[in-house]
């Protein structure tokens, strides 16, 4: 059996998703982050981005986080976002509309979070 380590995603209101990886890749303030089991404990902030977990089972999961924090230490993986959703959860029609509008409106921050969404699903 390949080493594990436990995933706890967290949004504010919300446990988005838990369980057993063998990757995690998230998006930091310092760069982009590949977390494995055994890697060196660390704590960052994160930025809006797809963050992409490998299930112990071979599976793929992907969430579109906004910002947040990280934290890793004793093979647990914690992450902790002010919003996340989950792939399949996303409305790609809605999701596009809303970047449209945020466009047109000049509206950076909308513009981003409808961006991550979208790519949260491409990488789905």
């Amino acid at each position: 059996m390949a080493a594990e380590l436990h995933v706890e995603l967290v949004a504010a209101d919300r446990s988005v998703w838990s369980g057993e990886a063998t990757l995690v890749v998230a998006r930091t303030t310092s760069g982009d982050i590949g977390v494995m089991p055994g890697h060196q404990p660390l704590l960052g902030v994160l930025e809006s981005g797809p963050v992409t977990i490998r299930t112990s089972d071979g599976g793929t999961v992907v969430a579109a986080v906004h910002g947040g924090f990280i934290s890793f230490a004793d093979n647990k993986l914690s992450l902790l976002a002010e919003i996340a959703e989950l792939s399949d959860e996303i409305d790609v029609q809605r999701a596009e509309r809303a970047l449209e509008r945020a466009k047109s409106d000049a509206d950076a921050s909308a513009e981003r979070r409808a961006d991550v969404r979208l790519r949260a699903v491409a990488n789905r």
